[in-house]
């Protein structure tokens, strides 16, 4: 078998030879490869062609992996396949629930129809390599946004990488794709990812936080404001919340579920997590306003009769029946807006919790195992923006110290 790479030109797609092109005049050229693969059962010839690379080195190597496996058997027979064609025809199918959480799913889907598809599904799937990868990561961090609201963020864009990773690579298990160009790509680095992170993070100091509590006394969500500024939990998880996880002999709750926002609509399922399954201690205040929501509760649901549907929740409407999470957030955004306070996400009542736990002085494995972090330096590393105030009293105190022990 023979083989050899070629130059073409990205605007006409004519075959090059030296550095322009002799119809256009474009210097802009893309790299491919084709190879004899002998003849059909009709006697033609057949040959394997692929286009797209880089540059000529990206273009020999595929050549010479192509030989070599043609040469051992274990070549991956040609398809006309788009990845478009793929991610939506056979690998959604097959990764749908039970194999993946619904909410993940839900969020492949998008990704594949609203970022993926648009910009490389008509690639044909054997032909994708990494410099398409790249050009689409550049693209969806300038102006990736659906609503042509600018670009994604640096962890979206990371998240996507991550699904076509996954995608890929059933590809190959699959005998689809000789290998799996994913890893070769150069997606934003986790460190963009984090900075990323931190900087969309806005906090309330202690002041302000009172102030907003105060502000939703009454409030009929006033026992979930509550909960979500005294225990750090994610609004869905507090949505998903049951009286049996509650133990106010102990003055804990336990976190087992949450109520999650699948297209819209709220569905509970079982918390992100190993590490999101955990206990939080409670104060005394919680404690308190949990007891008097479990007694108004109550009342709610004798009034209601046969209309209440029993989900054991700790917070429901009228009828038992969950809050809508995306309604929930509505509520916290007009009340911060009436309050006249720096205007914050409900997750950021999470993060506000952590910060001021930190700035305590209270040891960050204890707010990791609050939080559900997976790790501790998970934690010190999404907070960092508080370190630096807490460096200067650190060396501070340890002034003081060396000083006193001179004297």
């Amino acid at each position: 078998m023979k083989g050899s790479t070629f130059k073409r030109c990205t605007v006409c797609d004519r075959v090059v030879k030296g550095k322009r092109c002799t119809n256009c005049t474009s210097t802009s050229v893309s790299w491919g490869f084709i190879v004899d693969v002998g003849k059909d059962g009709e006697g033609k010839r057949r040959q394997r062609r692929r286009t797209g690379f880089a540059t000529e080195r990206d273009a020999d190597r595929a050549l010479q992996e192509l030989l070599a496996s043609l040469g051992d058997g274990t070549a991956v027979p040609p398809s006309t396949v788009t990845v478009a064609e793929y991610l939506v025809g056979q690998w959604l199918p097959a990764v749908q629930p039970p194999n993946l959480r619904e909410s993940t799913w839900v969020e492949y889907e998008r990704m594949t129809r609203l970022h993926v598809a648009p910009r490389i599904g008509a690639v044909a799937l054997q032909e994708l390599n990494p410099s398409h990868l790249n050009r689409m990561y550049a693209e969806l961090l300038g102006a990736g946004r659906a609503d042509a609201g600018g670009g994604l963020s640096v962890k979206s864009v990371r998240n996507i990488h991550m699904m076509l990773g996954k995608a890929l690579g059933d590809a190959v298990r699959w005998g689809l794709l000789k290998r799996n160009v994913a890893p070769l790509a150069d997606p934003p680095p986790a460190k963009a990812a984090a900075a990323d992170r931190r900087e969309r993070i806005r906090v309330w100091e202690a002041e302000q936080l009172a102030e907003f509590l105060e502000h939703v006394r009454g409030d009929h969500l006033f026992a979930l404001w509550v909960v979500l500024a005294m225990t750090g939990m994610r609004r869905g998880e507090a949505l998903g919340l049951r009286w049996e996880d509650v133990d106010f002999t102990e003055a804990r709750l336990s976190v087992r579920q949450a109520l999650v926002s699948i297209d819209g609509t709220p569905k509970l399922q079982t918390v992100k997590s190993r590490h999101s399954v955990r206990t939080i201690d409670l104060d005394d205040d919680t404690v308190t306003v949990l007891r008097l929501r479990r007694v108004g509760q109550a009342e709610v649901r004798l009034a209601a009769g046969a209309e209440w549907e029993d989900l054991g929740l700790v917070f429901t409407r009228d009828d038992g029946h969950w809050q809508n999470p995306d309604w929930v957030g509505e509520q916290f955004r007009r009340h911060v807006k009436a309050v006249g306070l720096p205007r914050i996400r409900p997750h950021d009542l999470r993060h506000s919790h952590a910060t001021l736990l930190l700035k305590a002085g209270v040891n960050p494995k204890v707010v990791s195992e609050r939080l559900g972090h997976h790790s501790v330096a998970f934690t010190l590393d999404t907070y960092a923006h508080v370190m630096p105030g807490m460096q200067r009293e650190a060396a501070t105190l340890f002034a003081a110290a060396i000083g006193s022990a001179r004297n």
